[in-house]
């Protein structure tokens, strides 16, 4: 099993820490040209609550974001994160400006760009490639499952060969791809699980993020839930599932995440996932 910060150091030989910005976009499932409603899952912020004000310039983003880390890391860099909604979604040449002030700031080693795989045409794939021959690049796909039942139920919005494409055509720019799998969807056995991270890794992805799934305040998922229709994982049943699916993670992908955080102005449950510290240390404890 190898762990991302292990990963970073090895290739960087310090500390290098993610900041998260926002490059204003948006997202085919919510600007009407698949839905309005969003992914099932997906809060108002697209996933991005703690990244910086799109008010902002990407400079101005990053600064922000290293004077908010600056008691956890010295002399170190950062992994500059488009995190907010689908960052492959617009013109490219609006891309290639965010992008390009990112990955020019001297203190940025790498370029991470979290998208769907129903985002990325062929100009996009190019302009990403162009970029990855100036520092690395990540493109973060999420796919969260490979089970067609739980993709229409969470309105993921495309299909299985979708994303397969997008890794193929990412890779053959030698650009790195991370996959999200959300882990405790409602319906899904531990075995389905099981199949997606298998899939995920003989994908040709180099990384995947295991995700514990959130309940967040204002989404469709959270009507369910308190409706009753739905329940989430134990911490102690999260861990079992955990511990199974590492155990199939072969050494060379990188697994960037182990559980997450929702922000806690907007969780509804699990409770216990917000206790971050808690979490981590028994995740040391029992799994890593």
């Amino acid at each position: 099993m190898k762990l991302l910060n292990d990963y970073l150091r090895e290739k960087f030989g310090c500390k290098v820490y993610k900041l998260a910005l926002n490059g204003g976009f948006t997202c085919p499932n919510r600007d009407g040209t698949l839905d309005m409603r969003g992914c099932i899952f997906c809060s108002a912020g697209g996933s991005g609550e703690f990244a910086e004000s799109p008010n902002l310039s990407i400079t101005e983003q990053i600064e922000e974001g290293k004077k908010r880390v600056e008691k956890k890391i010295k002399d170190g860099k950062y992994i500059a994160y488009f995190q907010a909604y689908t960052n492959t979604y617009g013109p490219v040449e609006k891309l290639r400006k965010l992008f390009k002030e990112a990955i020019n700031h001297p203190d940025i080693v790498v370029l991470s760009i979290g998208t769907r795989p129903d985002c990325l045409p062929e100009d996009v794939l190019n302009l990403l490639g162009e970029l990855n021959q100036i520092k690395p690049v990540w493109v973060e796909l999420g796919l969260q499952t490979i089970h067609k039942k739980s993709a229409d139920y969470i309105r993921r919005g495309y299909e299985l060969p979708v994303y397969d494409r997008a890794v193929k055509e990412l890779r053959k720019r030698n650009i790195e791809v991370i996959t999200h799998v959300i882990i405790g969807l409602p319906g899904e056995t531990t075995k389905d699980m099981e199949d997606t991270v298998r899939y995920v890794c003989s994908s040709g992805a180099t990384g995947i993020k295991l995700q514990l799934l959130h309940i967040l305040r204002n989404t469709d998922l959270a009507t369910e839930y308190e409706s009753g229709k739905i329940s989430v994982l134990s911490e102690d049943e999260y861990i079992e599932i955990l511990k199974r699916l590492t155990d199939i993670i072969p050494d060379n992908v990188i697994i960037h995440r182990l559980t997450g955080d929702g922000d806690k102005k907007i969780l509804i449950a699990p409770m216990w996932s917000a206790n971050k510290r808690h979490v981590i240390n028994r995740i040391n404890k029992e799994i890593k």
